[in-house]
């Protein structure tokens, strides 16, 4: 019997993966392994396992697993992979980039509808049988500027584009993209924010963007501006937000990622007037797995034939 490349599925749910493996007709090109992300690898699987697909690993795992070729994480963040002191040099990493485009891109413009719109205030004057008149802002007319125009930036820009929004963004190579009315490279950032109504931050974690939003970048926005962060956490200098949003530098922020989650009960984001506070709702979908598996079976099927593939990690860029 021929050695296959043995799969190891670390996560509660390898039902999708098992799944999509079979419908590609792959089943019987790979041997798979399943474990819970509460268990850990046994002798064995450290030592066959090919291909590894898990949300993460703790420190001084990868270097007992010799025959590891390619790990694919579940998440499209990959900071916690790359803070690894022992991620050996030569293993193909790949993330879960694009997978949230069908569902982030949609709870982004939920909050600017939540921003702009005032069913939450009618739903608080409906317990009080109180009939208040109140008048929407229109998102039509305004421009949203999108730091970090990748595949989930470029959608919410076509999304708002066809709600009449003008649309700028960053990226790190600016190129031209459809619906995008500027597209400035990083080191303009400052024009993006003094132009924008809504400041949308979609940026990866990597040293370059830790506190990436400070007072110095707050001061830079317009003063009724809102700032939407649905990126990571480590993006914004969290006592700055604060101040600003305080002396109505800004006007208020909506918040989807932090530093630390769950947000701790003490911190100062839960109580400050023009913050909401978001419970990491932007890219969880009810079929997640089942979106990421159609990822994760394709680069199989790309490992398999040595051809290269998607979404792989740039480790010196970060993600």
């Amino acid at each position: 019997m021929r050695n296959l490349p043995r799969l190891l599925l670390w996560t509660d749910s390898p039902g999708p993966y098992i799944d999509a493996i079979a419908k590609a007709g792959l089943a019987d090109r790979v041997t798979i392994d399943t474990l819970g992300r509460k268990d850990k690898p046994s002798d064995a699987q450290r030592l066959e396992t090919h291909v590894l697909l898990a949300a993460g690993v703790p420190p001084g795992l990868l270097p007992t697993m010799p025959n590891l070729k390619w790990a694919q994480s579940l998440t499209a963040g990959v900071e916690g992979w790359l803070a690894l002191p022992d991620l050996p040099p030569g293993l193909t990493l790949t993330c879960a980039r694009g997978t949230h485009r069908e569902s982030m891109p949609e709870n982004i413009l939920g909050a600017l509808f939540h921003i702009t719109k005032p069913y939450a205030a009618i739903v608080e004057d409906q317990k009080q049988s109180l009939w208040r008149h109140r008048v929407a802002t229109p998102l039509n007319g305004k421009t949203l500027g999108i730091l970090g125009l990748g595949a989930i930036g470029q959608e919410v820009a076509r999304l708002a584009t066809a709600l009449g929004m003008r649309v700028i963004g960053t990226k790190r190579r600016p190129t031209p993209l459809p619906g995008l009315a500027e597209v400035l490279p990083p080191e303009r950032t400052n024009e993006a924010l003094a132009q924008s109504d809504f400041v949308l931050l979609l940026l990866p974690a990597t040293p370059e963007t830790d506190n990436f939003i400070d007072a110095e970048r707050l001061a830079q926005m317009k003063p009724g501006a809102w700032l939407l962060n649905f990126g990571r956490g480590h993006l914004i200098k969290d006592d700055d937000l604060i101040a600003a949003v305080k002396a109505r530098t800004i006007t208020g922020a909506i918040l989807d990622v932090f530093r630390q989650e769950p947000l701790p009960k003490e911190h100062k984001f839960w109580t400050s007037e023009g913050i909401t506070v978001l419970p990491h709702i932007g890219g969880p979908h009810p079929q997640r797995d089942s979106i990421v598996a159609r990822l994760f079976v394709e680069n199989l099927g790309r490992f398999l034939e040595g051809q290269p593939m998607k979404e792989v990690v740039d480790r010196a860029a970060g993600y």
